[in-house]
């Protein structure tokens, strides 16, 4: 097997201008760098990974967890983390946790055994406390808001409410919402901006367990069953909303005459479907949350809140006075 005092051999140079040539070092001369990659190539000489890392200490790889890597709103994470590891030269391996705490625990051992260097939590089902145990190992960043914590995130009250003012601008004064997870910490924020802004008159206008469009179908099915209902839903997403609406579109309802609603994303969907939507910077969050994971100042990173935005489509006019 080719090594690098084969590489210095064949290129003319010392070992320590290999050494510099493989590790990309600044200072080396143009022809002498040129002569040791042409040595590389006529050798066919392969890099020994796991050596590097036991001589850097490194793996130049993160770890991402999140819940399902075929839910838009954390495959667009995902994407923002992949587009950030390939520019700056690093790897990423993502575990698909299902939100069951054994597999997450899995993750959390993969970042003390240094099988990554850093880890982004997406999302997940373990307390906070018992996952930052695990920063003793590495830099551990969360794309949704805690407190005290290296965090990239979106206001979901604030977003929420945003949606939930829009409906009432339009003359909505009867207005439910559809929530994923009721537990999580977003959905309890949610479910907060709910009552602070609307007051609800009736609980079952709080819709939950909602994330695919089939959830959306589901929640619509229920809606054309309730005897008192809401004339707007604020969705918890893009794909909830693109449920209710071509379900109660095949049962003969208008949209949004007799139902407005807002969806939660700005997907592609929301395109598609001309929906009013609360978009959110997914790839952004992603990104950044990428940058903090491999900085040398992580534990300082002060938290970053990105904004998001109301885009208007037809499923959420004014009411007709």
């Amino acid at each position: 097997m080719t090594n690098i005092r084969d590489l210095a051999r064949e290129a003319e140079v010392s070992v320590t201008t290999v050494s510099r040539v493989l590790n990309d070092h600044p200072y080396v001369a143009e022809d002498k760098r040129r002569a040791v990659q042409d040595a590389i190539t006529k050798l066919g000489y392969i890099r020994n990974q796991t050596a590097v890392q036991l001589s850097t200490g490194q793996t130049k790889t993160i770890g991402v967890m999140l819940p399902y890597v075929d839910h838009p709103y954390y495959a667009a994470i995902l994407q923002g983390i992949a587009q950030c590891a390939f520019e700056e030269g690093y790897r990423f391996l993502t575990w698909q946790t299902n939100y069951i705490a054994s597999h997450e625990q899995t993750v959390l051992q993969a970042l003390a055994q240094r099988e990554v260097d850093g880890l982004i939590v997406v999302s997940h089902s373990l307390p906070v406390d018992e996952i930052l145990r695990y920063e003793q190992y590495g830099p551990i960043v969360f794309c949704e808001h805690h407190e005290d914590v290296s965090s990239v995130y979106i206001n979901h009250y604030t977003a929420f409410q945003s949606g939930l003012k829009t409906l009432q601008s339009f003359g909505h004064t009867q207005i439910g919402i559809c929530l994923g997870r009721p537990d999580s910490t977003n959905s309890r924020a949610r479910k907060q901006a709910y009552q602070d802004t609307v007051s609800p008159e009736d609980t079952s206008w709080i819709y939950q367990q909602a994330l695919t469009i089939e959830d959306g179908a589901d929640i619509a099915r229920q809606w054309s069953n309730q005897s008192c209902r809401p004339s707007a839903l604020l969705t918890a997403s893009d794909h909830v909303a693109a449920g209710i609406i071509l379900e109660l579109r095949k049962q003969g309802y208008r949209i949004p005459e007799d139902l407005a609603v807002i969806g939660f994303d700005g997907s592609d969907l929301a395109v598609v479907l001309n929906l009013t939507t609360v978009a959110v910077p997914y790839e952004t969050i992603g990104r950044q949350a990428f940058s903090i994971a491999i900085s040398d100042n992580w534990r300082d990173h002060p938290q970053i809140e990105i904004p998001t935005a109301l885009l208007s489509g037809l499923t959420a006019v004014k009411v007709k006075e």
